[in-house]
């Protein structure tokens, strides 16, 4: 594979774009692990999101 006299260019620009992506991820896995552990620290707390009182007390029929 010929890239011409731009290879070096092209080839720094992928392993950029692949930094940034990897970055992204971990980034995203790493606030994800924070959020589930805030929830944790919360829900053990006692405080409950409303989202799930709201959904155990319905009684199974719409509308």
């Amino acid at each position: 594979m010929d890239l011409g006299p731009h290879a070096a260019f092209i080839w720094a620009s992928y392993a950029v774009v692949a930094l940034v992506l990897a970055a992204l991820i971990i980034w995203l896995i790493a606030d994800g692990r924070q959020l589930r552990r805030r929830l944790q620290d919360l829900e053990a707390r006692g405080i409950r999101r409303r989202s799930a009182a709201h959904s155990a007390s319905q009684d199974g029929t719409s509308g």
